[in-house]
């Protein structure tokens, strides 16, 4: 099964806590109503959904690579101005999102694109003004370091795997610096900081057993034991409530820029 194909199991491991940070996201951008929308990397259809509820666009099209998460978006969202196709960044053009849109945005998704400078010029050549979000993987996305820190203590060998390591470019100046290789003027970026709340223990570690996403899918590659291990100690330093809750934050960096 890929890393990326399961909507359900997404949404229960980030998927959720991208609607929190899609909500404050389409509301930094304010854009005026009546205008035309491309989310690139829709995934279940969380940016979307936003975009559809805040920013009264005239239309919205989705697009990912994964066949999975678009059925989920089209089973989701009903709204009519939404429209939903199977397509990778490096084929983005203006001929296959149905012509020229105004505003381009993509959620959780531009650290998974091999060229992410080919992809930002493709959404520049598409839309005037581009948005993009990504978690704070070295630091802020507290959930994944609460896992990474605990695996690379248990598979000490394995500590490249860290997400907070493959995507260095996660924060401001990473961002801005591939907005500018990208050819965008007038860059901004903002951190957008939303909670993290689990009932209990469970509630937080059981969407790392459904292999969707990099800390998933190396959670699964591992021996049974080296599983229970990392899940311990996890555990063992996770700060939960008297009544088993855990609250924590997940910090995403957005970043902005127009042609």
């Amino acid at each position: 099964m890929s890393q990326w194909s399961q909507g359900e199991i997404y949404e229960s491991y980030v998927g959720r806590w991208s609607r929190l940070v899609a909500a404050e996201f389409v509301a930094w951008l304010d854009q005026p109503a009546g205008l035309r929308w491309l989310d690139v990397g829709c995934g279940t259809g969380a940016l979307t959904t936003a975009v559809l509820a805040q920013a009264e666009p005239s239309a919205v099209v989705g697009v990912d690579p994964s066949e999975g998460f678009i059925g989920f978006a089209r089973g989701a969202v009903t709204d009519e101005r939404a429209r939903f196709e199977v397509l990778p960044a490096a084929e983005l053009s203006t001929d296959a999102v149905g012509g020229a849109v105004d505003v381009v945005v993509a959620g959780l998704v531009l650290n998974f694109i091999p060229d992410r400078p080919d992809a930002l010029r493709r959404m520049r050549q598409i839309g005037r003004t581009v948005g993009v979000y990504v978690w704070d993987y070295a630091e802020g996305m507290q959930l994944m370091r609460y896992f990474w820190e605990a695996a690379a203590d248990v598979v000490p060998d394995d500590r490249e795997r860290d997400e907070g390591r493959t995507f260095p470019f996660c924060n401001p100046a990473g961002l801005e610096g591939l907005f500018a290789e990208a050819g965008f003027s007038d860059i901004e970026t903002r951190a957008i900081v939303v909670p993290t709340v689990f009932e209990s223990f469970d509630a937080y570690w059981t969407p790392f057993l459904g292999g969707q996403g990099p800390g998933p899918a190396y959670l699964r590659s591992l021996h049974p034991n080296t599983q229970t291990a990392i899940r311990h100690l996890v555990e063992s330093r996770l700060p939960a409530n008297p009544d088993g809750s855990i609250e924590l934050t997940a910090r995403a960096w957005a970043a902005r820029g127009t042609s």
